[in-house]
């Protein structure tokens, strides 16, 4: 995985609920925020896409707690509820009202707790591979995540090389390892009832080899109001599944997100 040669680094800190929280601002224009995946920085998440989607928006991208330029709390759990107060008090700082959200991963589910705990901050959502209850995942993800299997998969990878060359205390790599195992291992189970509440319009975005179910994938579409037959009644969330991809590869295709996320944006709420 390879961070694009056109994205540059602005980055910046803020002090929120205790946390000196890592952010980048790139390009002018309506507010994008961008909420990166377990373990990932700003630049293995989105690096070839912030230059693409900064041509007409002023992106906002962030790292948790822990990841990346982010230093970790070592005594505070990672949440997802934790993630969401710090975006909104970050949001806070920046003096930005209203925003869209585009999460991948941990952050898609960050995403939809921002939605559920601040739903004026949020005019549309963009949730790539993202679960609600931990029924959605694949059965077979719990393996990547027993110690052996996840410190060798993650050996000499571009997101420890990233979190290597930005962290500013690199040795608490194996220590962000074993919190985001045990983070990952936590049961998540939101009540669907919160998430039919959320009112901002959603682009659900999943790989067909993705970690999430496509069934699950389906019923979070049918939640966020798809699923009508749209010569009688459009939905205002749409649903796209990309063929041949993997986790790790979503955000890399570029082709295809770009092909469906500023006509998703740019669509006025009716």
């Amino acid at each position: 995985m390879q961070i694009s040669e056109k994205y540059t680094i602005h980055g910046n800190y803020a002090e929120v609920n205790g946390l000196k929280m890592y952010y980048e601002i790139h390009g002018e224009g309506k507010p994008l925020l961008l909420l990166p995946g377990a373990l990932s920085g700003i630049g293995t998440a989105f690096g070839k896409l912030i230059p693409l989607l900064a041509g007409e928006r002023q992106v906002i991208a962030v790292e948790f707690q822990g990841y990346g330029h982010t230093t970790d709390i070592p005594e505070r759990p990672l949440s997802y509820e934790q993630f969401a107060d710090d975006v909104i008090a970050l949001l806070g700082v920046l003096n930005i009202s209203q925003t869209d959200i585009f999460g991948y991963s941990t952050g898609a589910g960050v995403a939809l707790q921002v939605a559920i705990r601040q739903p004026g901050a949020v005019r549309k959502l963009i949730l790539a591979s993202v679960s609600y209850n931990s029924s959605g995942r694949h059965p077979d993800l719990s393996i990547l995540f027993t110690p052996e299997v996840m410190n060798e998969a993650l050996k000499g990878s571009p997101y420890e090389a990233e979190y290597l060359s930005t962290a500013a205390r690199p040795g608490d790599w194996p220590g962000l390892l074993a919190k985001v195992r045990a983070f990952e291992q936590t049961v998540q189970d939101w009540p669907a009832a919160d998430i039919r509440n959320i009112k901002a319009p959603a682009l659900i975005i999943a790989g067909d080899a993705d970690i999430v179910r496509p069934e699950h994938v389906l019923d979070l579409y049918k939640l966020l109001g798809g699923g009508s037959l749209g010569e009688l009644s459009m939905p205002a969330s749409q649903l796209a599944i990309l063929p041949g991809t993997m986790h790790t590869a979503l955000t890399q295709r570029t082709d295809l997100l770009m092909a469906m996320i500023p006509g998703f944006l740019d669509t006025e709420i009716m």
